[in-house]
């Protein structure tokens, strides 16, 4: 049986304790037998009880306490229960970590990341479904990851640490059952690898296809939805369609991001947050700005609803970015309605 995005991450962390003495992870309920939340952390606290801890229930003091340690040079990574809760540690990540690697008269590394269980689609309420994302998006010295099922979270986390920059990895919680994708290959029509410097960017293409009629940008929490609008699209409708999965939203990739955009001339950027101030938006002035030329259509954004996320799944569904809502942006991109 393929491995589930959980399982992988909880290998990931395994992985990553065992080669570094000096890192310490912490979060509420970490520790066994509950193993956290989402059980991303099961088993860790019994290989390693003294750097695998339960915290009290204030995310500012975790997180001021892992930016402590990864300022005296030890490395941190951080569960938050739900990522709505991680605005309760905003003044730490905006005005202490993230300003910790450049503001004392050198160059710092923070070796902090912060994970974030995320998203809708779970019927856990308003406070308990956003993608709340797009709040850190901007911040000098901060990097913003997303979990997805095509890249392998053992490369995400420990390049993440490596950087030496803090960052927060938001974790769709749907993805969490979902399988990893591997050996290049998604299904009978759809293959692909991972392109870039550091092979930071998923590229699912349909077989020996090397040109689309439109590309279809998402973050990791998407991917799969995605790729079964992508699906439908070329099987119902004859649209060719690329699909591009960046790990690292934040700072942009743009040079691996724009190349792909530019030979189809056509995007579709999807994103779970709401509109406004969000990597989605940052990303298509960039296309708009630098690739006006050879753009054939407007790029479009599809977002979730302006709205409180309802806890019913049946009013769930009317807020939150759909798969039809991806289908029909790209039709009408192509189209050129």
């Amino acid at each position: 049986m393929a491995e589930r995005v959980v399982e992988n991450l909880n290998q990931a962390l395994h992985a990553l304790l065992a080669d570094d003495p000096a890192l310490t992870v912490l979060g509420e309920d970490l520790v066994d037998p509950y193993g956290g939340a989402f059980k991303v952390t099961r088993g860790l606290s019994a290989r390693w009880p003294e750097r695998v801890l339960s915290t009290p229930l204030s995310e500012g003091g975790i997180v001021g306490v892992a930016g402590g340690l990864a300022l005296a040079g030890q490395s941190a990574i951080v569960e938050i229960m739900f990522s709505d809760f991680v605005a309760l540690a905003f003044d730490q990540l905006l005005n202490f970590a993230s300003k910790s690697t450049a503001m004392y008269g050198r160059r710092v590394p923070i070796r902090l990341v912060v994970r974030c269980p995320s998203g809708g689609n779970r019927g856990y309420g308003p406070t308990h479904s956003q993608s709340p994302l797009k709040h850190f998006i901007g911040i000098p010295g901060l990097s913003v990851h997303e979990v997805s099922p095509f890249h392998d979270n053992r490369a995400v986390l420990a390049g993440m640490l490596a950087t030496g920059r803090p960052g927060l990895l938001f974790e769709d919680k749907v993805l969490y059952t979902t399988r990893m994708y591997a050996d290049g290959v998604v299904d009978e029509l759809f293959r692909y690898d991972l392109i870039g410097p550091d092979a930071d960017v998923a590229r699912i293409r349909v077989d020996e296809e090397e040109q689309a009629d439109c590309v279809l940008v998402v973050p990791g929490g998407l991917a799969a939805r995605a790729v079964s609008v992508a699906r439908e699209l070329l099987l119902r409708d004859d649209i060719v369609c690329q699909v591009l999965v960046p790990s690292r939203l934040w700072p942009l990739d743009t040079d691996t991001l724009l190349p792909p955009i530019a030979r189809a001339g056509r995007v579709v950027v999807a994103e779970e947050s709401t509109a406004g101030g969000t990597w989605g938006a940052e990303l298509a002035q960039v296309v708009h700005r630098r690739l006006w030329g050879s753009l054939r259509a407007p790029v479009r954004l599809v977002h979730s609803a302006d709205s409180v996320i309802p806890t019913a799944a049946h009013l769930e569904r009317t807020v939150l970015v759909q798969d039809t809502d991806i289908h029909q942006a790209v039709k009408e991109v192509v189209s050129g309605d």
